[in-house]
């Protein structure tokens, strides 16, 4: 599948401060980037979301007994910030953000970023009256 879904990650960029978006497979692969980022930059930050997913579900029973299950990453820097979610099976959505975003609004947004993605990712079932062999 080599579908152009920029459009999705730019929506989440709409948010006043967000910057980058970048979709990424569990083991490191740029699957798609916003259009404001470079390929390099953005394949480089891929492979980097990919280690923090995997470092923050290794470290998920922190959290107590039983609600140990992974949904978001948020990393704080003195230019800003670092949202990473899961964005379906083996994917995940890493947003980088002004230290005055509204917080809210991203994680938000980028939610909605994942429901259009599985929407534009999802292929119907064929027809078994296709006429194919």
């Amino acid at each position: 599948m080599n579908t152009d879904l920029s459009w999705v990650l730019n929506d989440v960029l709409e948010v006043r401060g967000a910057r980058h978006a970048v979709l990424v497979s569990g083991d490191g692969l740029l699957l798609q980037r916003s259009d404001d980022i470079s390929r390099d930059d953005a394949e480089t930050n891929a492979a980097a979301m990919s280690s923090m997913q995997s470092l923050s579900r290794a470290v998920s029973s922190f959290v107590g007994s039983g609600n140990g299950v992974w949904k978001q990453t948020l990393l704080e820097y003195d230019g800003g910030w670092i949202f990473l979610s899961a964005a379906g099976q083996g994917a995940y959505l890493a947003v980088s953000a002004a230290p005055d975003v509204d917080m809210e609004a991203v994680s938000f947004r980028m939610q909605k970023t994942v429901v259009a993605l599985s929407k534009a990712m999802s292929v119907a079932p064929r027809s078994a009256h296709g006429g194919g062999s």
